[in-house]
């Protein structure tokens, strides 16, 4: 069994992280991190928890707990600001180490990095594409694996004159715990929004993974999770053919049959992705669509998939990808 931490769990990101590794068959829990909820019983989260689990204690105490897997659900600055253990792997679920140019943090992410000299020891890491090549993993942003997932296999083949858009939308658990204005109930139900148009700060972590700039606009579904992104792509290429190939033996991620495409509803509360191929008869444009759930493969799934790479374990261990939801 592997010693395993989580902290920040008190998040919607920590729920799903912690739920996962509760059915897990190789990771063994040995402390909650959360400093809003330090001193109270797993319960106190959930009461679904019982009273079997470790108490609440803060972060720091949790990273302190000498485990071999830390999965780190903190907000980007205090993610930056984490030193963490040697002889861990170490799986971080926020922004804080996607970018390997610290300068870019500042203007993305609203704060100076305070390790910058330790960027260079985080991989990023999409198992099926970037799989992790050190203990140190930056988990990608949701919108990024859905849109990578899609565009990825392409990224030699698209026309360097093009433009290529990605057009994604995404529950409101994807914005965080944290009460905000655009995310009360009267700005979401019934309604259809963009938001951070052309500030994204998942836009240079799309340049970087595909070497290229994507025009990227993402929207707020009134739904709880679940993320579908749209990629418009000019290339002469068989995109189909060079999806099949690549995700052939993929665990995690489907492309669908010709004709089918990828719906919400399939993914939702799961770790799996699915990719719908198209052409535009009229323009002659490739269409990729990636629906994932924004809590499943865009954040607790792949951190638990990265980290089942990166100990040498079962990578769909603990995973939720079999059943028919309804």
């Amino acid at each position: 069994m592997t010693a395993t931490v989580v902290l920040g769990t008190s998040g919607f990101a920590g729920q799903e992280t912690l739920d996962r590794v509760l059915a897990h068959p190789r990771l063994e829990l040995v402390a909650l991190g959360s400093d809003s909820l330090a001193g109270e019983l797993a319960a106190a989260l959930d009461p679904r928890l019982g009273q079997e689990l470790p108490p609440f204690v803060p972060n720091d105490e949790a990273l302190a707990a000498g485990a071999e897997l830390v999965l780190c659900c903190l907000g980007h600055e205090q993610a930056a600001a984490l030193e963490p253990p040697e002889d861990a792997v170490v799986v971080d679920l926020s922004g804080a180490h996607r970018l390997d140019d610290a300068e870019l943090y500042t203007r993305w992410y609203g704060f100076e990095h305070p390790r910058a000299d330790r960027l260079a020891d985080w991989c990023y890491a999409v198992p099926e594409l970037f799989p992790p090549t050190t203990s140190r993993i930056a988990n990608p942003g949701c919108y990024a694996t859905a849109a990578l997932l899609a565009l990825a296999p392409l990224a030699d083949v698209v026309d360097p004159t093009s433009v290529v858009v990605v057009d994604a939308k995404s529950g409101v658990s994807g914005a965080g715990k944290e009460l905000k204005p655009a995310s009360h109930a009267a700005a979401v139900l019934e309604n259809v929004a963009p938001y951070r148009v052309g500030s994204h700060q998942h836009v240079p972590e799309l340049q970087q993974a595909l070497g290229f700039p994507v025009c990227f606009v993402p929207h707020l579904l009134p739904v709880r999770r679940g993320l579908i992104a749209t990629c418009y792509v000019r290339t002469g290429a068989d995109v189909r053919h060079l999806l099949e190939a690549t995700y052939a033996t993929a665990a995690a991620v489907t492309v669908l049959p010709e004709g089918m495409a990828p719906e919400l509803s399939r993914v939702q509360g799961t770790d799996a992705a699915e990719l719908g191929v198209f052409v535009d008869d009229a323009t002659g444009t490739a269409i990729v669509i990636c629906a994932l759930d924004n809590l499943g493969k865009g954040a607790a799934g792949q951190a638990v998939q990265n980290a089942n790479l990166a100990l040498g374990l079962d990578e769909t261990a603990g995973l939720r990808l079999a059943g028919v939801l309804v």
